[in-house]
């Protein structure tokens, strides 16, 4: 029997009084891209704060490949094999391309590993080998979030959590990280994305969950999302594309 990949069960993530996440559950399979949709303050960046280990689980459990993950900080759930792209990608601006990038490979210890890693990030980057010596706040926008998902890929996870990765990109550089999205699948990266484009993340991804107010509302195939005109309208507050 295969080994249950990442599950999260009845999780809560509150902050103060507040209730952010209200009992999700979610379950991702090995080489999926399993989107997770809503409007603003859905809970989304919430959920995968806390499955990062970034904010404390009030309640539930986050469990990857058999492991309960809930309790540990969150440098110990990237060497299990989870790494988070942050929303806003937060690389370090002063630091040059190649510290950003050697930061995210803090939990190898392998050199020959993160050597493979940062020729495997060039390859799927190739301007960051070009910008390589260059202070990270001096690049544009889509450059920092190459540079932002880059660092997590350092880690070389098995699980990647993609917060809002094509927010603030011109279309063109949309494309591109949804043309990237799809070959890190089929290279053996599982996917969980967060994205405020709806219609591409659903044309990507396997499967998708719709938050609502801290809560799963409605979960299914992406396909049979994206051809639901009620989702667009009540769930994601967005009109029906033409």
């Amino acid at each position: 029997m295969q080994e249950e990949f990442f599950r999260v069960d009845d999780l809560v993530v509150r902050y103060g009084p507040i209730v952010a996440v209200r009992e999700v559950s979610l379950r991702v399979e090995q080489g999926e891209i399993v989107a997770l949709l809503g409007a603003n303050g859905a809970g989304k960046s919430s959920f995968l704060n806390a499955a990062a280990g970034l904010v404390p689980v009030a309640r539930g459990r986050v469990v990857f490949r058999g492991k309960e993950l809930q309790r540990l900080p969150a440098e110990q759930i990237v060497s299990r094999g989870i790494a988070l792209t942050p929303e806003g990608r937060r690389v370090f601006p002063r630091l040059s391309v190649a510290d950003n990038l050697r930061l995210g490979a803090v939990p190898q210890r392998d050199r020959a590993a993160v050597a493979g890693a940062r020729e495997r990030v060039f390859d799927l980057f190739p301007v960051l080998r070009e910008r390589v010596a260059q202070s990270a706040g001096t690049l544009s926008g889509g450059e920092q979030q190459m540079l932002a998902i880059g660092r997590s890929l350092m880690a070389s996870p098995a699980l990647l959590l993609l917060d809002e990765p094509s927010l603030g990109l011109a279309p063109i550089l949309v494309d591109q990280i949804f043309e990237l999205l799809p070959r890190l699948r089929d290279e053996g990266v599982t996917i969980l994305l967060v994205e405020q484009n709806v219609h591409r993340a659903l044309e990507i991804a396997d499967r998708a969950y719709v938050l609502v107010n801290g809560t799963v509302d409605r979960e299914g195939p992406a396909a049979e999302l994206r051809a639901s005109a009620e989702i667009e309208r009540a769930y994601l507050g967005i009109g029906v594309a033409e």
